[in-house]
C-alpha cells in the first residue's frame, strides 16, 4: 500500500489510514474528525505519531504508514508498512494481557504497562504490508 499523502484519512470501512515515512521533514495534521473524535498525526521518515482527543494512540520509530487502523473492544487491528524495521508503541487498556499477531503469526502474549502502552517490533524492510493484530 502507498503512503498517505494527505497524512490521515478515513477508509470506507471506518478504519483510519495515516503516516508518510517518505517525508524528509516533519508534517502534521490536527483536528481531523472521525466518528466524533479529533485526531492529530505527526509524521516523517523518523517517526509517526497519532493522538485521539489529545491522548496517545500510536507511535513508530522510524516513521511508518498505517492502513485500516481500528480499535475495538476486542483489540487493535491495522496494516503497517515502512522503509525499515520499526518499533511500535500502541495505546491499549492499562495492565491488560494481549496476544500479538504479526503477519498472521502469534508472537506471544504481552501485558500492557500501567500507562496503557504496548511495545512491539515489526520487520518491515522488504516485507511490504504487514498485518498487525493486538487481541484480548
Amino acid at each position: 500500500m502507498s503512503v498517505v499523502k494527505e497524512l490521515i484519512r478515513t477508509e470506507a470501512d471506518g478504519g483510519l489510514s495515516f503516516g508518510n515515512y517518505e517525508l524528509n521533514e516533519k508534517a502534521k495534521k490536527e483536528d481531523y474528525e472521525c466518528a466524533g473524535n479529533l485526531y492529530k498525526v505527526k509524521t516523517f521518515k523518523e517517526i509517526t505519531k497519532l493522538e485521539r482527543d489529545g491522548m496517545f494512540v500510536y507511535e513508530s520509530v522510524p516513521g511508518t504508514c498505517v492502513h485500516g487502523f481500528r480499535a475495538t473492544n476486542e483489540g487493535v487491528f491495522f496494516t503497517v508498512s515502512g522503509a525499515e524495521d520499526a518499533q511500535l508503541t500502541v495505546g491499549v487498556k492499562e495492565d491488560t494481557e494481549y496476544e500479538i499477531f504479526v503477519d498472521g503469526k502469534s508472537t506471544g502474549r504481552v501485558k500492557s504497562n500501567l500507562g496503557g502502552k504496548l511495545n512491539l517490533s515489526v520487520e518491515l524492510e522488504g516485507n511490504g504490508d504487514v498485518p498487525v493484530s493486538i487481541q484480548l
